[in-house]
């Protein structure tokens, strides 16, 4: 079928079919994907084992989220400066490289989250402190 003009108004399940169609093509467009996935999962792993409270998860989540937020937007912008050109162009790279610099810039804040989060909790079960 072709696709529904942008403008057209669209069921709630096609905008949802919609966003989890985004998501397959930017896991599958953007390699780093694999490597905030695979981050994700060891961070998951980390926290099970070192028991985290609620409110830590809720931090972690949050970072994650984030994190592969970002890592979205910058491949949505990268697949529209392809759209609009191939030519080399000074407003286009330096789009580029914001939208870049924002994934650095949010995975940096995740770990420094999930450090302080983690880190704090084998500090605690490996009696180098005291709660």
């Amino acid at each position: 079928p072709l696709p529904m003009p942008i403008y057209q108004k669209r069921s709630l399940v096609r905008k949802f079919g919609s966003a989890f169609r985004g998501w397959r093509r930017g896991v599958r467009a953007e390699s780093n994907f694999f490597v905030h996935l695979f981050v994700a999962a060891l961070v998951v792993a980390a926290g099970l084992v070192l028991r985290v409270s609620w409110l830590e998860w809720c931090l972690l989540a949050l970072c994650i989220a984030s994190v592969l937020a970002a890592e979205m937007f910058n491949t949505a912008i990268e697949h529209l400066a392809k759209a609009v050109t191939r030519e080399e162009n000074d407003l286009v790279r330096d789009a580029l490289d914001m939208s870049s610099a924002a994934v650095l810039l949010t995975s940096i804040g995740a770990a420094i989250v999930g450090l302080t989060v983690l880190v704090h909790h084998l500090a605690l079960q490996l009696g180098w402190w005291k709660d």
